[in-house]
């Protein structure tokens, strides 16, 4: 099963929890704190901007819904491309942080030249060139986050890292509203404010983020301890041996066939068709808020506040998600959390104006990120092997950001042709058919049990209790 992972029994002659006596759950690894430090003071100057730009794009610079889907979509849609570039590079090169920071770096070099755009042709290729940064930075970061946490572990970490990075979600409109308020000219201020945030991301990921380790799974201790008798009794042979060891466990290089022959893993291809059928249906938020605005009327000055409802939401619940994944099965909340979304479609469809719609919709939105954003990485690292992780994740990544690129374009045709409510109801659904293929195409394949925190069956007798991930077939 590919998002289910409930808790295998321990294999005969394993000794139990209740053997061992109480073991503490382990920390986040550092890495992944770090990680989410960068983010989220990246994420602070993203979203500066992302709060402001809706707003400044159609009442600034008088452009169409029909405009602003097509240039968000290919805001979006750049990224989705460059993620595979990004996640192949980081594997070929074996330095995820490398790639990262030339990521996070582009983008932080084109928030000082929004500065110098007024027109609608500029602006364009300043987000495409920060989308290119994100691109490539998002596959490596995710992949240094798998490759330092334990597998039974994965929702937790991408849970905690999601919620460093919505801390910037939340603080970045804010910021963004407050220049606004105190300032003449203040889109101006908000992109050059932005500007000077991204940099000091770029510093603390150069800083504070380790360059990562071997992506090779680790020895068990039972093999690292056969291997020391054998070289304690026998070490002038064991030299020669070991040397012989090391290049035989060398990594191959990676190479682009390795790279395109992940597809033909089935639980990793069931899960890039899933992503992108539900991709193709998910409305983005800056259509949300659009949406929310004109349904309820709320005024200008308050639309940049709107991604702080999404952003809070987000931020409580992500590590909760992420935790209860990994206890009840990725497939359960990754599901739940689009039926969330749907709820929030249904709402702005169909609900009374009341004073309260505004945070239903902005709490259904905020959980059904909470409950799919860690969740699917999480996924994809159960099913690749450590060394294609990131051209793993920038695959089904990849998918999942060009459908939404393909939705956004089509529900601005659509809002322009029909108007919001038709528009949406399409959306509301396509998502409720998608949501019920990806529930038939992620059940589980067989009633057997599954590892703690994992995709893959429990092993057998017969079965190695570590076993090397297999490379995909060439």
């Amino acid at each position: 099963m590919y998002l289910a992972d409930r808790s295998a029994p321990a294999p005969e002659g394993a000794k139990t929890a209740a053997d061992r006596g109480p073991v503490r759950a382990p920390a986040v690894a550092s890495t992944v704190l770090a990680l989410g430090a960068v983010s989220m003071i990246t994420d602070i100057s993203s979203e500066m901007v992302t709060a402001v730009l809706p707003l400044y794009l159609i009442a600034g610079l008088g452009l169409s819904p029909l405009g602003f889907g097509a240039l968000d979509g290919v805001y979006n849609g750049v990224s989705a491309l460059v993620q595979l570039t990004g996640g192949h590079l980081a594997d070929r090169v074996r330095n995820h942080k490398l790639i990262a920071g030339i990521g996070y770096g582009l983008s932080a070099l084109c928030k000082p030249l929004l500065l110098f755009a007024h027109s609608l042709g500029p602006i364009s290729v300043i987000l495409t060139l920060e989308r290119t940064g994100k691109g490539l930075r998002t596959a490596p970061r995710d992949a240094l986050i798998s490759l330092s946490t334990p597998p039974e572990l994965q929702g937790r970490a991408f849970g905690v890292h999601r919620a460093m990075d919505t801390t910037g979600a939340l603080l970045g409109p804010l910021a963004a509203f407050l220049i606004l308020s105190l300032t003449v000219d203040g889109y101006d201020a908000v992109f050059g404010v932005s500007a000077c945030v991204a940099v000091l991301g770029v510093v603390v990921l150069m800083l504070f983020v380790p360059s990562g380790g071997d992506p090779r799974p680790t020895p068990s201790a039972a093999t690292a301890a056969t291997a020391g008798t054998a070289t304690a009794t026998a070490a002038p042979a064991g030299t020669a041996t070991a040397a012989t060891a090391r290049d035989a466990d060398r990594p191959a290089p990676v190479r682009l066939r390795d790279a395109l022959g992940l597809l033909r893993l089935p639980r990793l291809r069931n899960l890039a068709v899933c992503a992108v059928l539900l991709g193709l249906t998910t409305v983005s938020d800056a259509f949300v808020y659009l949406l929310l605005q004109r349904r309820t009327g709320i005024g200008d000055q308050w639309f940049p506040l709107m991604p702080l409802g999404t952003a809070a939401v987000f931020l409580l619940l992500a590590v909760p998600a992420g935790a209860l994944a990994d206890r009840i099965g990725r497939r359960t909340v990754f599901l739940t959390g689009h039926a969330l979304l749907l709820a929030g479609y249904g709402l702005l469809l169909w609900a009374p104006a009341w004073p309260a719609l505004p945070f239903l919709v902005l709490a259904l939105h905020g959980m059904f990120y909470a409950a799919t954003d860690g969740v699917l990485p999480a996924a994809v690292a159960a099913t690749v092997p450590g060394e294609l992780r990131a051209t793993g994740m920038a695959l089904v990544g990849t998918g999942q950001a060009l459908a939404r690129f393909g939705c956004s374009l089509a529900f601005g045709a659509a809002w322009t042709l029909w108007g919001t409510g038709p528009a949406l109801a399409a959306a509301a659904a396509g998502l409720l058919c998608c949501a019920a293929v990806a529930g038939f195409v992620l059940r589980p394949s067989a009633p057997q049990d599954t590892r703690p925190g994992t995709d893959r069956p429990a092993p057998t007798r017969s079965e190695p209790t570590d076993p090397k991930p297999v490379r995909p077939p060439r």
